[in-house]
């Protein structure tokens, strides 16, 4: 069993990711050998690109407010207590536009962050 606090773990910037951390929760360094936790936060004005890739995303906004554009450009706004599944390959994108960084969890098969 693996338990930690979020405050000691440590944040890593995001090349490509404007204005965009994120901390590893639970990774391959903690023994799991199939999914990744990771907390992600997006600074006022702060947005990851409009994208793709070949595995789905859970994640749940744990605070501030912002929005999640889909595959067809579609705006949605988010707010504490909101889920969003991302299937694989659906093209999307997260922008934070408020005054306050948004943070959420974001679960991925460990594909996803090697």
């Amino acid at each position: 069993m693996v338990i930690k606090q979020l405050s000691n773990v440590p944040f890593e910037e995001t090349p490509g990711y404007e204005g965009v951390t994120k901390q590893i929760l639970i990774g391959a360094p903690d023994g799991s050998d199939e999914i990744v936790m990771r907390h992600m936060s997006l600074k006022p004005g702060g947005a990851t690109p409009y994208h793709q890739h070949d595995f789905p995303h859970l994640v749940m906004v744990t605070q501030g407010t912002g929005t999640v554009i889909d595959s067809e450009g579609g705006e949605h706004a988010l707010a504490p207590g909101d889920s969003v599944y991302i299937p694989d390959n659906e093209v999307h994108g997260f922008r934070n536009s408020a005054s306050e960084p948004i943070n959420f969890i974001c679960v991925v098969p460990i594909r996803g962050e090697q």
